[in-house]
């Protein structure tokens, strides 16, 4: 770890962890990166976070900060010159995270890796993920993101996940009936802020040189 930097394990394709390098992409931060393979986690990241999931963060003090969520929020709170904790809809996008993270997740793992899950069909996970979509759907009815016609942390703590769900079956979900959102999902698929987080890093090795993010 450089003593000027965070230090940030992450892994590419994990929704958390592309949520919170988007938060330090808003932020305008910089981090050293170590991009991990999840089945070799680095004897490093596990001395400072056993759980053994991405992201993690470690400050230039020490503290280790475990959850995406955090890590977002953190980053944003040293800078948010776009405003994403924008304070009249902080409540609104706060209930928004939690209701991806606590109950659509659910369904997307389900869906995702429906032969792991055989109590329901893959189509009835997908039903009942959808109604998180059907909610995202109608307020993008009113505003061009989620919450209005600017950013704000539900749009990047959300959108991970709602591509994750996208890709499981592409053909499935883009004839969904709901246009405002695959619109938004493809604006954010091609915003180059995304484009900058989906940067591929070789697995960190002990002996390698740092890795500045965004570089």
């Amino acid at each position: 770890m450089t003593a000027s930097l965070p230090l940030l394990y992450s892994f590419r394709r994990c929704p958390y962890a592309m949520r919170a390098r988007l938060g330090i992409l808003f932020a305008e931060l910089q981090v050293e990166l170590r991009e991990i393979t999840l089945k070799n986690k680095p004897a490093q990241m596990l001395a400072i976070s056993p759980k053994g999931t991405v992201p993690v963060l470690q400050l230039i003090d020490g503290t280790v900060i475990e959850e995406s969520r955090e890590i977002m929020e953190w980053a944003l709170e040293q800078k948010d010159s776009q405003g994403l904790l924008d304070a009249k809809v902080l409540d609104q996008a706060n209930a928004l995270i939690d209701k991806n993270d606590n109950e659509f997740k659910h369904w997307l793992d389900r869906y995702k890796y429906a032969d792991r899950h055989l109590e329901m069909t893959q189509e009835e996970y997908r039903l009942q993920g959808e109604e998180f979509l059907q909610i995202l759907e109608k307020l993008l009815t009113k505003n061009f993101y989620l919450l209005g016609d600017t950013i704000t942390i539900a749009d990047i703590a959300i959108m991970p996940f709602v591509r994750q769900f996208a890709h499981v079956d592409r053909d499935v979900f883009y004839n969904l009936p709901y246009p405002n959102l695959q619109r938004w999902l493809q604006h954010w698929l091609e915003h180059p802020i995304f484009l900058q987080v989906m940067t591929k890093y070789q697995p960190w090795q002990e002996d390698d040189e740092v890795v500045v993010f965004p570089s």
